[in-house]
Formats: C-alpha cells, structure tokens, sequence
C-alpha cells in the first residue's frame, strides 16, 4: 500500500513586499530546480522542486513521484487521463503548477498534421509538479509547506533573510520594433480568409527577439511595478524561463464548482497622460471593429460554458466594460457557469482552453490559419500558466504581456484580434501598444556586480 505524504508547514506575519519577495526566493534556487511563483487576487504562491511530475506528450502522459515512473497512453485526447492520475496522487492536500502550451490545443482537437506536431516534439504540452517546497503569501499572513523538516527549515530562513538580488542595471531602453512586412501580410492574407468565409476571427502574433540575456527576477519586480495585471507570474520549468503579466485568465474554478472566464478583446493604448488615456478609452468605447471583436468573442466564450455548465447557470456578469492593462486598455467581460458532476476543473480547462482572445473563432478554424500564418509553433505564448488543487480548484492565466528564454533565445511576443474589418497597419500598431506593456521593463542579466539593491516602491494591486 503507498504511503500517503503529509506536508510540514509552519506559519508566519505578512510580507511587505510580496513580488520582491517571491524573485528573491526564485533567486535563492538551485540551478536545477523548478520554480514557479504565480499571484492570484491578494494571494501570492511560490513553489520549487518537484517532489512529482507529470508531462503530456504527444502520445502518453509521463509520471514521477519518488521511484515510481509511469508512461500512461492517452487516446484521443490527454485531459481526462491527467484527471485520472492526479486524484491519485500519494500527497495529501496537494496542488500543482505548471504550464500548458498552445500545441496542447492541437492534441485536443485530435490534429492530424504529423509534419507540425513532429516540430514541437522538443517540449511538453503540459508540464506540472508538486513541489516539495511552496510558500503563500496573503494580507494575513504567511503559510510554508516543505516534504520534510529540513526543506522546511531552510524555506523558513530564506524567507527571514531573504537574499539580496544583486545591483540590478536599469531597464535597457527598448527601441520601436521595425516594420514587419511579413507580418502585415500574413494579417491581409487573414482578412481575406474572413471575408472568403473560412473563419470570423484569428488572433496573429509576431515574435521581436531580445538582444541580451534577461535577468528574469529582476524583471519580474520591475514590470510588475508597472502593470496591474489580473495574474503575473515567474517560472523556470525544463527548458523554458518566463515572466510575465497577464491580462485575464483562461478560467477560474472554486472548490463549489463556480467556473468564470474573462474574455478580454479589443485595445487602445493607455498613455501616461491621463487626458489622452481618457479620449483613447471613448474611441475604444465606439470603434466598430473593436466592439464586433469583442461580442463575438464573449459570444463564443459563453456558448463554451453553456455546453459545459449545468442547464440555467451560464450567464454574463459583465458585459464590455474598460479594464486597465499596462500600456494599454481593453474591452471586458466576465461569463460564469456552475459545473454538476461528474465534470471537474479539467474538463472547465479543457472546454476554454486555448483562450478564444488568443485563437479564434471557430477555435478548430483557426488554427491551421495560424500555423500557417506565423509559421512556427507558439509553444507557452497565448498558452496558460497554471496551478490546481486537490480540492476541485483551478486557476489558469493567459500567457500574454511575457518575455520567454529557451535555451540561447529570448524574445517577446504580441498579437492581435484579425476580422473581416481589419487593417494591418493598425493591427501591427495594436502589437506594439502591447508590447510596451513589458518590453521597457526588461532587466539584463547582471555580468558581476553582487551588490544590494533597495526595495523599489509597493506595486499597484492586480485586478480582476
């Protein structure tokens, strides 16, 4: 019979300064170990090493827990098996986190293009550990859990002394990406498909290469000073970093079954001057093309929590208000729904999963049109970053507003929200107004310098 482990915790005051907190921690790291820290409302959570792990590939799903290894074939699709192994997990009172790329959506809707789906073979689909090491930070107070007493012990010093992150540089300043042609293209061609019919919508991205390594934590403390986003997160997880600051959330479900979506489409940019903020907000208020963008995606959201919800319980609780984003402004709405046994949290995941603002509409249509389009797998970006909970909860953000590094390649990414009234000079300036909600605040990686830095002034509050 396995043995079921049982945390160690201990308990604490308020931190001051909680996304200074979590980078020093994910500072504090071995090499090698997985970390992930996510912000999620007024709670802040930080997990590192994999105590287990368990990854989604093309064909099987792929376990560790201790000695025990598993390869576990999923037919059709992958979802209901990862369900299946995680309600058995040997933990009690576990959560995990992890990250889903957006090539998992292929897997689900059962794609066929071997060629495509061989070229992202070098990356999980979804990748989620139980740490043995996990802080949350809140307003009253601080919970540890560590696997055993040690962990626990030096988890609790750290966060008493956390270590100072070196003398970070400033920012580097951050030139005005160049024209891209191949990507006005690629939104005319878009256009086309539209009006010919094949689709009414498709979300395009474009990738900008960084050219320096990028100090993640540091970044992370930066950006987030200057974003209110609705989660953030800070991740080192096989061969991806990232951080990042999301504007809305693929879904979000409670232990009760409440499951909520909140699709964000439609953007103007917010500059500093709050009077040209305020004139650009009533264009975004009026703009046609913005507001079609925006119902047909609320429209879609919600006919994906109809399907899914118990009969009655789909309804819109909010309705294409202005939600703050960084350097820009968007067009909001939240859909809720009530799931009813048998279904679980991952089949709300499965159900909303890739973001119908970050894909398309029909999702099925869309996506041959982006592999064709953008030419090479997005892998995290407008996938999700996760955590879930033995207790039937999940919360998952949109990667968007993220600078990634995989192996010897940094870069960021934006897209936009393509229909029939499109026009690609200003779906390429929506990018733009996009990316400046991270690319001023990257931080590059210090070459020696291993002096303290002061805490920055509190961050703005994230919102939902």
């Amino acid at each position: 019979m396995r043995q079921t482990l049982r945390y160690v915790t201990e308990a604490g005051p308020p931190v001051q300064d909680p996304p200074f907190t979590l980078a020093a921690l994910a500072r504090a790291s071995g090499d090698h170990d997985p970390y992930l820290a996510y912000e999620q409302g007024e709670s802040w959570f930080f997990a590192r090493g994999a105590l287990a792990r368990i990854t989604v590939g093309r064909t099987h799903l792929h376990y560790t827990c201790g000695t025990d290894r598993k390869d576990i074939p999923w037919h059709d699709r992958p979802l209901p098996a990862l369900a299946g192994l995680l309600a058995a997990l040997p933990v009690e009172d576990w959560r995990v986190y992890g990250t889903a790329c957006f090539e998992l959506a292929h897997a689900q809707q059962q794609d066929t293009d071997r060629d495509f789906l061989d070229r992202t073979l070098h990356r999980p689909l979804l990748h989620l550990f139980v740490p043995h090491e996990e802080v949350r930070l809140t307003p009253a107070g601080t919970l540890l859990r560590a696997s055993d007493p040690h962990r626990l012990s030096r988890l609790a010093e750290q966060l008493r002394t956390p270590p100072a992150p070196p003398l970070t540089p400033p920012p580097m300043p951050w030139p005005e990406p160049p024209a891209d042609p191949s990507y006005t293209a690629a939104v005319r061609a878009a256009v086309d498909g539209i009006r010919a019919g094949a689709l009414q919508k498709v979300v395009l991205s474009r990738k900008v290469p960084v050219g320096f390594a990028v100090d993640f934590p540091a970044t992370y403390v930066t950006g987030r000073r200057a974003n209110s986003p609705a989660r953030s997160f800070l991740l080192r997880l096989g061969e991806t970093e990232a951080t990042g600051f999301s504007p809305e959330t693929v879904v979000e479900v409670t232990p009760d079954g409440t499951v909520r979506t909140q699709p964000l489409a439609g953007t103007r940019a917010r500059p500093a001057d709050p009077g040209a903020a305020a004139a650009l907000r009533e264009v975004l208020r009026h703009d046609g093309k913005e507001i079609v963008e925006h119902a047909i995606s609320v429209r879609a959201a919600y006919e994906e929590l109809a399907a899914l919800g118990a009969p009655g319980s789909t309804h819109v609780t909010e309705y294409m208000t202005v939600r703050e984003r960084g350097s820009v402004q968007h067009l909001a709405s939240t859909v809720e729904a009530r799931l009813t046994a048998p279904l679980t949290c991952w089949d709300a995941f499965a159900a909303l999963f890739p973001a119908v603002t970050a894909s398309g509409i029909p999702k099925a249509a869309a996506y041959p049109w982006i592999r064709r389009l953008e030419g090479e797998e997005r892998g995290l970006h407008a996938g999700a970053v996760l955590t879930a909970a033995s207790d039937g909860s999940l919360d998952a953000a949109l990667v968007l507003r993220t600078v990634f590094q995989e192996g010897d390649r940094t870069w960021v990414q934006a897209g936009a929200g393509i229909v029939a009234d499109s026009r690609p000079e200003r779906e390429t300036e929506e990018t733009r107004e996009k990316l400046a909600s991270v690319a001023p605040y990257l931080v590059p990686r210090p070459s020696a310098s291993t002096c303290p830095a002061a805490p920055a002034p509190a961050c703005p509050a994230a919102t939902p």
